[in-house]
């Protein structure tokens, strides 16, 4: 495998270059009913069901620093059923994983699919 380095990135066909930074240093779509398992991933090595909405995704290759974003949605399927799916403010980031609510209200519920990105500098 050969490694590329650049600083900026531009896609064929479009006219803006952007920061390699601002690309997602991991992401996941994943099954959060039943057993849990991601329908596609990058650099995601593992996912943790903590309990009833509660969630952890662990890197394969580690964030650079705990000063990272994500982003998240969820999805129930059914007509107007949305997730609002936060980071759990009660773990501290990490650099090798990232710790998610999913709530629906003021409950937390399994979504039937849940998303996450980490945008960040990679170790």
């Amino acid at each position: 495998m050969s490694t590329i380095i650049v600083t900026n990135i531009k896609a064929t066909g479009e006219t803006a270059s952007r920061p390699v930074s601002g690309v997602a240093g991991a992401w996941v779509n994943f099954n959060g009913q039943g057993t849990i398992a991601a329908r596609d991933s990058m650099n995601v090595a593992s996912l943790t069901d903590n309990g009833t909405g509660d969630y952890t995704v662990t890197f394969s290759n580690n964030m650079g620093n705990v000063n990272y974003i994500i982003n998240t949605t969820g999805e129930q399927l059914a007509s107007n059923d949305s997730n609002e799916i936060n980071k759990d403010y009660g773990t501290a980031y990490t650099a090798s994983a990232a710790r998610i609510v999913v709530t629906q209200g003021s409950a937390r519920t399994n979504p039937v699919y849940a998303n996450f990105s980490a945008h960040g500098d990679m170790a």
